[in-house]
């Protein structure tokens, strides 16, 4: 049985550069250049600007790693052409997101402000007070700053209170008065 992502082409952009040498895979684009590592069983072939990877057999390991690095060397492609977002809104009252420089300071309840410094080749954007966007080429890095800010202070259930991702839906719960009528 094929993997259904493992045996899709990727295919290579106009402007973008694909090096490889043995395992190690190196992608320059636009948005920067990115190299990784790739798992040393999985054979990887440039021909006619497109990438493929294929498995030396079926076996479990080599089925699920087919897949994996089909993914990192596609998403290493469009983060050097089209990059990654993900965007976060800070939910209460007078919580608010400032950029102080190259850092990304947060008020969100505590006593004392938050600052988070991001990493090289990152980029944290502040369009209104409460929301903030960061941006980048490593779609793993931009996941993880995006949740190092989130667990600064993680929606809460009761009231929906702190910062979410703009897609997320935050499940709700009652309160202490809950189910019950409240007592006249």
């Amino acid at each position: 049985m094929m993997s259904r992502i493992g045996k899709l082409p990727v295919a290579i952009p106009q402007g973008v550069e694909v090096k490889l040498d043995g395992n190690d895979i190196s992608v320059k684009g636009p948005k920067g250049v990115l190299s990784r590592q790739l798992h040393k069983d999985m054979l990887i072939q440039i021909e006619g600007g497109r990438i493929t990877v294929s498995r030396p057999s079926d076996e479990k390991d080599h089925r699920a790693l087919h897949g994996l690095t089909r993914a990192l060397v596609a998403n290493m492609v469009q983060g050097v052409t089209t990059g990654f977002q993900k965007s976060l809104d800070l939910v209460g009252v007078g919580y608010r997101a400032a950029k102080q420089g190259n850092k990304l300071v947060l008020t969100v309840g505590y006593s004392h402000p938050v600052e988070i410094e991001p990493e090289a080749g990152l980029e944290v954007e502040v369009p209104a007070p409460t929301k903030v966007i960061v941006k980048g080429a490593d779609k793993e890095k931009v996941g993880l700053l995006a949740a190092n800010i989130r667990s600064v202070r993680e929606p809460e259930p009761y009231k929906g209170k702190g910062i979410r991702y703009t897609d997320e839906r935050i499940r709700r719960k009652v309160g202490k008065a809950g189910g019950k009528g409240a007592k006249k």
